[in-house]
């Protein structure tokens, strides 16, 4: 769907995945599914709010994932 969303996990990613780069990835899915880049400002806090809940989902998803027996992330 949206193909400048990178993996986010090894070995795709040689370290730990940064909070940076998951909020990244939630904005770039955000604005894929709500079609804008920018919202209006009515529509902002809404917009704002699908990105923290799509960047927590990620780092839940990160941290609960085992690659070959292993935990990928140790905490966050």
């Amino acid at each position: 769907m949206c193909r400048s969303i990178k993996t986010l996990r090894p070995p795709a990613l040689a370290e730990e995945a940064t909070d940076e780069e998951i909020r990244a990835a939630a904005l770039q899915y955000v604005r894929k599914v709500s079609g804008f880049r920018a919202p209006a400002a009515h529509n902002q806090e809404v917009f704002d709010r699908a990105v923290e809940a799509v960047a927590q989902a990620t780092a839940d998803l990160l941290e609960g994932l085992e690659i070959r027996g292993q935990a990928v992330r140790t905490g966050a």
